[in-house]
């Protein structure tokens, strides 16, 4: 069986499997909690998190060479 790596990319950290027998209520106590806790890190760090996406994503190649006759 091969490893399971998260989106994230991390390798090391702690394991963490969501065990199958919760039941729909504390399924859905944990999806509060990381929503709770998703909007009070975004809260606090949201600017830095947003000028940080903007750097990974933008581009400096020059769209001097851009052919629009070319498919993507």
């Amino acid at each position: 069986m091969k490893p399971w790596h998260p989106p994230s990319g991390l390798r090391r950290g702690l394991p963490f499997t969501v065990d199958d027998t919760w039941t729909p209520e504390q399924a859905l106590a944990v999806i509060e909690l990381l929503d709770d806790l998703r909007d009070r890190v975004w809260t606090h760090y949201g600017r830095v998190i947003q000028n940080l996406l903007r750097e990974q994503r933008v581009t400096s190649e020059s769209l001097d060479d851009f052919d629009p006759d070319l498919p993507f």
